[in-house]
């Protein structure tokens, strides 16, 4: 009788010490499920962020193309604007200097009229 009691003691303790070891099993994978998880949400979110960053540089980068081909379009206007008051003045300056000539031309006549 006592031996089937300590035997039974044993299996009880065994099966404890495996029901144990179960449990400790299960947190165990509980655990690598978890840490998964938090890898794969980590591996999400880089590379969520790192669209996010691609995005923002190819923003940048267009504001920049369009900031430099406006820049160009005012260079060029300006100096095409430039060039038409060149030509401007060269042709009023022409003009002016011609009736400048010519006024006092007429100016002399007028005076050798008058004598």
């Amino acid at each position: 009788r006592r031996r089937s009691k300590s035997r039974e003691k044993e299996r009880d303790r065994e099966r404890d010490r495996e029901r144990e070891r179960d449990r400790e099993s299960e947190r165990e994978r509980e655990r690598d499920r978890s840490e998964k998880l938090d890898d794969s949400d980590r591996v999400v979110d880089e590379e969520r962020e790192r669209r996010r960053r691609d995005r923002e540089r190819d923003r940048e980068r267009e504001r920049s193309r369009r900031e430099r081909s406006r820049s160009r379009e005012k260079t060029r206007r300006r100096s095409k604007s430039r060039e038409k008051e060149r030509e401007r003045s060269s042709k009023t300056s022409s003009t002016s200097s011609t009736n400048r000539s010519d006024k006092k031309k007429s100016h002399r006549k007028d005076k050798e009229e008058e004598e």
